[in-house]
């Protein structure tokens, strides 16, 4: 995979969707995160912004990251037109070449998935490693497949919460599984339809 194939994949993809004036942050975010103290979090593949938005309100100072520039773009402007500006950098970030160094109280990587390639396991790894002692990583990955979806294969697999946190491989010793199960849920897509969603949750603590 080249920058340019991710680049051009994702910019179509955020390009051909409407820019929310002030985009939905993820269920699960707002239920893990909502208990939190403020701190520094990260962001893995911001999208349209919402993560980054609901945490910056909430007094998080937050780097997101993406490989779309379009995505980056329009979260710049949200950024700014929010009052939040001063609370988010906003960065075209391609994590099959590296991933932004911490140190972080929360690491966020909801539905980090790509048709192209990308070692997510490494990138989810050395997130982790990015973790203050007491941080968390929240994992929340697709369980089934919505209607509005890119991803239309009948024949996908998606991995359990269990067989991600074995994938990344994080050393008990210095990381804790807080949560590992599937939850179901009705979500509404970019055009406003409505259907029932499983998504598989991974959350993570360094405690050392």
């Amino acid at each position: 995979m080249s920058t340019t194939d991710a680049v051009t994949f994702w910019d179509g993809v955020h390009a051909n969707r409407p820019a929310p004036a002030d985009p939905r942050p993820n269920v699960l975010l707002t239920e893990v995160a909502g208990g939190l103290a403020p701190g520094d979090a990260l962001d893995l593949g911001c999208g349209a912004g919402g993560d980054a938005l609901w945490l910056a309100r909430r007094g998080w100072q937050v780097t997101a990251v993406d490989v779309s520039s379009v995505a980056v773009a329009r979260l710049t402007g949200l950024a700014a037109s929010h009052g939040v500006a001063g609370r988010i950098t906003a960065r075209r970030h391609d994590l099959h070449d590296s991933v932004p160094a911490g140190p972080f109280d929360l690491v966020c990587a909801h539905y980090l998935h790509t048709p192209l390639d990308l070692d997510r396991a490494r990138v989810l790894r050395s997130a982790a490693h990015g973790l203050r002692p007491g941080g968390r990583l929240l994992v929340v990955d697709h369980g089934s497949t919505a209607p509005w979806s890119w991803n239309q294969d009948p024949d996908v697999r998606y991995p359990s919460p269990q067989e991600v946190a074995a994938e990344i491989a994080l050393a008990p010793d210095t990381w804790t599984v807080e949560r590992a199960d599937a939850a179901r849920r009705t979500a509404t897509g970019p055009d406003g339809q409505s259907a029932e969603v499983t998504d598989h949750v991974l959350i993570i603590r360094r405690t050392a």
